[in-house]
């Protein structure tokens, strides 16, 4: 679309999941709301990230039960069978995602580029981004924007709270102690780093640093068997949240912390978005392409050593998308270059909050 012509009356996105990659639709939804301010959002949602999302002002969103397989398809397409919109902005690029947006009617359907519309993305859409190579998957989705003419970019990412979510974050993080957040599951556990690993980091940070320590992560039984093991291997006792609070609330508790420590998961992005400093821990997946958008530059990066050591080959000769999620990779990562980076950061905090 051009500059010149017209604004769509009507959006869907279409973005089921995970959590991070819904972070990351963000900034291209605020950016068109700046841009369109008379235009009617929807998004297609996966039930858990919208009970994250909903807390974006001036959107519709509609759930989508991802295990509800041909029922909820039906049940969808009978939701939206008497609305067309203007335009449909494909952001996924799966099977499930294909045969959900069968059920969106649209005059506009973008997807991806040839090259990035897997999955049967290609048959679904009649419009395609800009082609581009080794974006950020963040950088990817604003390619929709650019598609539709809209260039200009909203800086501010975060979601309103409830006030409920504020007040239970003051009343675990009161004051303005430095505190490190470590939240310790990805979604792949070969993407996790050790448990004793954590507790090391997490006593350095209370004993050398004078830090609050916060453990957070969800309800199922590998996040909590990874915050006892914590636990049991730390010496000064961090706050365990594990299972404990709502996705608003810990965006919330995020907001307030002075560091999240986490591997490539949801909460990476999370803290993104209310502008809060990661320190990621990437040796199985790319910085540069899924690692925290403002804080790269605090992340440990072994994905380099990780190709060489597992696959005998360089980053430049894997695909950008290659992940290497293979069991001992995320020991390349040492207590050592963590404590480092979060000496690093808390030396710039200390800086910035006496500026």
């Amino acid at each position: 679309m051009s500059t010149s012509a017209p604004i769509p009356r009507t959006v869907c996105l279409l973005r089921l999941s995970a959590i991070g990659d819904t972070c990351h639709v963000v900034p291209l939804l605020r950016s068109l709301q700046a841009a369109w301010p008379d235009t009617r959002f929807t998004w297609v949602i996966g039930k858990t990230e919208a009970k994250l999302m909903r807390l974006i002002p001036g959107v519709e969103l509609i759930e989508y039960d991802k295990r509800s397989g041909y029922i909820g398809l039906l049940a969808l397409r009978k939701r939206l069978r008497q609305r067309r919109f203007d335009v449909l902005l494909d952001l996924q690029h799966s099977i499930r995602a294909s045969a959900v947006s069968l059920c969106i009617r649209a005059d506009r359907r973008i997807g991806f580029d040839r090259a990035r519309a897997r999955e049967l993305q290609w048959l679904v859409t009649n419009e395609r981004i800009p082609a581009r190579r080794n974006e950020h998957v963040l950088d990817s989705f604003l390619g929709f924007a650019d598609a539709l003419g809209v260039h200009a970019r909203v800086n501010d990412w975060s979601l309103p709270l409830p006030a409920e979510a504020i007040a239970r974050a003051r009343e675990l993080l009161p004051g303005n102690q430095f505190t490190l957040v470590i939240s310790p599951c990805a979604s792949h556990p070969l993407r996790n780093w050790s448990a004793e690993r954590y507790a090391q980091v997490a006593d350095h940070a209370a004993r050398y640093q004078g830090m609050r320590v916060l453990l957070c992560g969800g309800r199922s039984p590998r996040e909590r068997e990874m915050a006892d093991a914590i636990l049991a291997n730390s010496y000064t006792g961090p706050i365990d949240l594990v299972g404990k609070d709502t996705l608003p609330e810990l965006l919330a508790v995020l907001a307030r912390a002075t560091v999240l420590l986490s591997p490539d998961s949801g909460p990476v992005h999370m803290a993104t978005l209310v502008n809060t400093p990661v320190i990621g821990l990437y040796a199985a997946t790319r910085v540069a392409r899924s690692g925290p958008y403002r804080s790269q530059r605090w992340c440990v990066d072994a994905y380099a050593e990780a190709a060489r050591q597992f696959l005998g080959k360089t980053p430049q000769q894997l695909q950008w998308t290659q992940k290497i999620e293979q069991p001992g990779v995320m020991d390349l990562i040492s207590v050592d270059q963590v404590v480092d980076q979060l000496n690093r950061l808390v030396v710039a905090a200390t800086i910035g909050r006496a500026a």
